[in-house]
Order: C-alpha cells, then sequence, then structure tokens
C-alpha cells in the first residue's frame, strides 16, 4: 500500500471541485460540495471526507444522482419549509434546508425544514456549525440506508441515521454533536476495510449474523446499535422523523449507497433551527454559555483524562492543526482519487510524505 500523503485543504477543494464539475455540476455546488468534503477531514471525520469522492462519482454517472437538481422550497405551514432535493447530492438539499429554517427561525423564533428525495448528506456537523455562523440553535435528523437491526432482529432495517446539534457559545467554543446510532459510524468500518484493518469485537456481524473483526465482512453485514437497545430505539426515531414523516424513503427502503445501483436512494431528512434569544437576551445566554463551559473545565477528572471538552472542541483542535500540518490522506485513498483524475484528465494536487510543520 502507498504511504500516507499530506495535502493542504484548499489543494484537495480545488481537486474535489474539478472532479465534481467534470461530471456535469455547477460551479457553485461542487464547490460547495468540496468544501464540506474537506471539512470533515480537517475535523478528523475521514470517514465522511474525500474518501467517499469515488463513490459519489459513480453514482452520478450512473445516472442515480442528478448533478444539476431543481431544489424547490414551498412553505409548509407558518414555521415549516417543504424542500424536494431532485435527486441531486443531499449536501445541496441540505445547506438550502438549513438555511430555510435559519431564515424562518430569525422571523418565528424557531424553524423546521423536512427534506425528500436527497441523497446522503455528508458530515451532519456541517449544517450544525453553518446554523451556529448565522447565530441559530441547531438539531439536524437523517435516515440512512439499511446498517444495524430492529432490536431483536439479525438483519439490516435501520440506518446508521445520526443525529447533528449545534449550540452557539459566548467567547468560547459552541457545542458541537454529530453522532451516529451504531457504536462506530459505519463509514469508519469502511475506511478500515479499504485500509485492511481489523476492527474490535462488539462493532459488527458478518452477513450470518457472527460476531466479527473483519472490517470488510462487517460493511457487508451488519452494524450493531449503542447502548443496545436505546440506540436501536434512537435510531427508529430518526427513521420515523426524517423518512415517514417527510415523505422520503423509509423502513428499509433507502437504497445503499455503495451496493443498490437500481435506483435514486430518496433519503429525507429535518432540520430545526432556534434563536437562541427566545427566553432572555442574547448576551444573557453567551455568559450562560461561557458559565457552563468554565464549569466544565475545572470539574474534577477521571484517571488519565488531562482536559474535559465541550462536545465539537477536539474537532475543532483537530481542525486547526490539520490547517497547519495538512490533512493526511492514506496511500488507498490517494490512488482512488488518482484514478478518477486519469479519467477527467485532472492531476493530483502533490502532497507531502510529512506534514507541512510541527504540530
Amino acid at each position: 500500500m502507498a504511504e500516507t500523503l499530506y495535502f493542504r485543504a484548499e489543494d484537495l477543494i480545488r481537486y474535489a471541485k474539478a472532479l465534481f464539475l467534470s461530471v456535469g455540476m455547477s460551479e457553485a455546488d461542487a464547490a460547495l460540495i468540496a468544501g464540506d468534503l474537506v471539512k470533515a477531514n480537517l475535523r478528523g471525520v475521514d470517514s465522511h471526507g474525500v474518501s467517499r469522492i469515488p463513490m459519489y462519482l459513480e453514482r452520478l454517472k450512473r445516472g442515480l444522482v442528478n448533478p444539476r437538481p431543481d431544489v424547490t422550497v414551498t412553505k409548509a405551514a407558518g414555521a415549516v419549509a417543504a424542500v424536494d432535493g431532485d435527486n441531486g447530492m443531499g449536501f445541496i438539499a441540505s445547506n438550502i434546508a438549513m438555511n430555510a429554517a435559519c431564515d424562518i427561525a430569525g422571523e418565528m423564533g424557531i424553524g423546521l425544514a423536512g427534506v425528500r428525495r436527497s441523497t446522503h448528506f455528508g458530515m451532519g456537523a456541517c449544517y450544525a456549525l453553518r446554523a451556529i455562523e448565522r447565530g441559530f440553535i441547531s438539531m439536524i435528523f437523517t435516515n440512512s440506508s439499511p446498517a444495524i437491526p430492529m432490536w431483536g432482529g439479525r438483519t439490516t432495517f435501520l440506518g446508521a441515521s445520526p443525529i447533528a446539534a449545534g449550540i452557539p457559545g459566548g467567547k468560547h467554543p459552541p457545542y458541537v454533536m454529530d453522532m451516529a446510532m451504531t457504536v462506530i459510524a459505519r463509514g469508519k468500518i469502511r475506511l478500515a476495510a479499504m485500509k485492511g484493518d481489523p476492527i474490535a469485537e462488539g462493532l459488527a456481524l458478518d452477513v450470518e449474523g457472527n460476531p466479527t473483526t473483519d472490517a470488510a465482512k462487517a460493511f457487508e453485514g451488519v452494524c450493531l446499535p449503542f447502548g443496545g437497545v436505546k440506540g436501536s430505539v434512537l435510531a427508529t426515531l430518526m427513521d420515523l422523523m426524517s423518512g415517514v414523516l417527510t415523505g422520503a424513503n423509509f423502513g428499509g427502503d433507502v437504497k445503499s449507497l455503495y451496493f443498490d445501483h437500481s435506483e435514486p436512494q430518496n433519503v429525507g431528512h429535518l432540520f430545526f433551527a432556534i434563536k437562541p434569544d427566545l427566553f432572555l437576551s442574547l448576551d444573557d445566554f453567551g455568559a450562560r454559555m461561557d458559565e457552563f463551559y468554565e464549569r466544565i473545565k475545572v470539574l474534577p477528572r477521571a484517571a488519565g483524562v488531562e482536559e474535559i471538552m465541550m462536545p465539537g472542541e477536539p474537532e475543532q483542535r483537530r481542525e486547526d492543526e490539520r490547517r497547519r500540518t495538512g490533512i493526511p490522506v492514506t496511500g488507498n485513498v490517494v490512488a482512488d482519487l488518482a484514478a478518477e483524475g486519469a479519467v477527467a484528465g485532472i492531476a493530483v494536487p502533490e502532497g507531502s510524505a510529512a506534514p507541512f510543520e510541527a504540530a
């Protein structure tokens, strides 16, 4: 396997954008998706970064994803927008929906946008961060292709279906949460399979329903929900709210990104936006967030813990580091990206065998 190389974020964004332009996407949409994918890499969520580009391109080339969707937003109720993604990339409809929810919340105090006819939308934290930039609290739900069993079952039915949320901070970092309903994100199992690395016990079952540490067998099999029945119940909520409620596919019908090329996915998403000054002034809210942050920093720490951090803070620190040192991309992912570039006549940016700057 080729060695890991380090790339500047801006170089990866340019390359990813060029690849999406090569399959007919608009300049704005290609730039948006490239930026969000590299944002995942910057935050250390490599399972949702540029490694997914070949799979996205495959679905675009097969006509399963509309490269130039006509995303429509209609009013469903006073504080609710309905978004039709027109089978385009989930990043596009989701950014439109998050912005629509924020626009409504700015007027009504709270806004909700439901999306159907979408596809995988990447890292959920992107939308929470976008809402924070606009000064709003947010919650993001999505369903996804079958990955885990209904509690008591042995076959895939529910998606990994992550939930994300964001709360603006004051002078300290905001709260940013993004987690799947599996013990480990399915994308991380895929990444381990690509590397040929094993996974820990207790994360997944193979297609026969047997426990496995083989990442490739796990990816083809069944991921296990975190927290046992609790994770399964939360994944059920994501499917009901994101799929049943919005009019998207649900109950095992969302098509697999990797294995099902029969028709579009029809993923559903739900975006909530809330003004943080509904019950007190914005200054008071920021001060209370700061007080919360300062309290957690002085809590007694468990053995081996150097610092207690706000959710999202470790990822922000990783982003700060990777903006200095470069984004590490494993050799197999570099090879896959180079292969896509060769088809499109686009040269892979030059990487470095070592970090650009000491962390």
